[in-house]
């Protein structure tokens, strides 16, 4: 099993199990090694690499969108967040109040890398709707990919022009999944 190692603890995942609906994922947090802010930051961002590639060249196999893309990969990397803020916690200056404390806060490297891993998982998370969404509504997925690599390199540019797409195409505004 892999080991997620950051500033003195590590999360050693023990079980992963998907059934039916929920996934379960169990662990312990260990004092270990630590891993360095970019080390961990280039294994996160090549992982989410794979996710992208699935959701653009086999959007329809039924475990893309819904299982890797939309649950596994992004709980993964929520799974590295939590680790994070978790392992700096103490250490963290800033806040959220002004630009002037986002910026104290991200000069923390840990922090930073937590706000990348973050839009890493939401990034994917967004594709993946997307690409489910385009399916229900059956717009072409050729259409669908500008706005998917959009969304990988720049999150709300993507989903803006996906959204435009669907109304363009479908009228449709409402963002509900087809549930009532």
């Amino acid at each position: 099993m892999p080991v997620i190692r950051l500033d003195g603890m590590a999360f050693r995942p023990t079980l992963f199990a998907a059934t039916g609906r929920t996934v379960i994922i169990r662990g312990k947090i260990t004092a270990g090694e630590t891993m360095s802010a970019e080390s961990l930051f280039s294994l996160c961002s090549y992982v989410v690499l794979p996710s992208w590639a699935l959701l653009i060249f086999a959007p329809r196999w039924k475990w893309t969108a819904r299982m890797i893309c939309a649950l596994i990969v992004p709980v993964l990397l929520g799974v590295v967040y939590v680790a994070l803020l978790a392992s700096q916690w103490n250490q963290l200056e800033g806040g959220f109040r002004s630009l002037a404390e986002v910026a104290q806060l991200f000069s923390n490297p840990y922090a930073l890398l937590a706000g990348w891993v973050h839009y890493l998982a939401f990034d994917l998370f967004i594709g993946s709707w997307e690409v489910r969404d385009a399916q229900r509504l059956n717009i072409s997925h050729w259409l669908v990919i500008p706005c998917l690599l959009l969304t990988f390199l720049f999150g709300p540019f993507g989903l803006v022009l996906y959204l435009a797409l669907r109304f363009a195409l479908r009228r449709v505004v409402w963002v509900n999944d087809g549930h009532a």
